[in-house]
């Protein structure tokens, strides 16, 4: 863990196995493929299994498209490959994120990648198993 650099909007829980993403502007390639590569790099690392929380409330825009969706969710689970079962709650709001959300979790069921969408924080919270304070850590100061 001490070899990767994280971005400003990227926080790692080690206790809890939670790294949190929370992107702010543009959601665009740039932002995406800075996250997978941190991804990358901590499942490297790392021995244990950890979650994912991706909010991407404080997200003022999106330039992403379905293409580009597909062939970041179809690397993912190879790249994961048959590690053991992790979850990515994706917190989303904006129309656009939540379906580009479904689809990752569409294309990711049947790997050991659960991703599910929520536009509730309380939900992810419960479902990550994670107390609902780490999710709103960050979030109080943005909205």
């Amino acid at each position: 863990m001490n070899n990767v650099k994280l971005p400003l909007d990227v926080e790692f829980y080690e206790d809890i196995r939670l790294i949190v993403w929370r992107p702010r502007g543009l959601v665009n390639k740039v932002a995406v493929n800075k996250i997978i590569t941190v991804l990358g790099e901590l499942e490297t690392a790392l021995k244990e299994p950890f979650n994912r929380f991706s909010d991407t409330v404080a997200a003022d825009a999106v330039d992403l498209n379905f293409e580009y969706i597909i062939h970041v969710s179809l690397y993912r689970r190879s790249f994961y490959g048959k590690r053991p079962p992790i979850k990515s709650a994706i917190l989303a709001t904006d129309a656009t994120l939540i379906h580009y959300g479904k689809v990752h979790a569409l294309l990711t069921q049947g790997s050991p990648i659960n991703a599910r969408v929520f536009q509730d924080r309380k939900e992810a919270a419960q479902w990550l198993g994670v107390p609902i304070a780490i999710l709103l850590a960050d979030a109080n100061q943005h909205q």
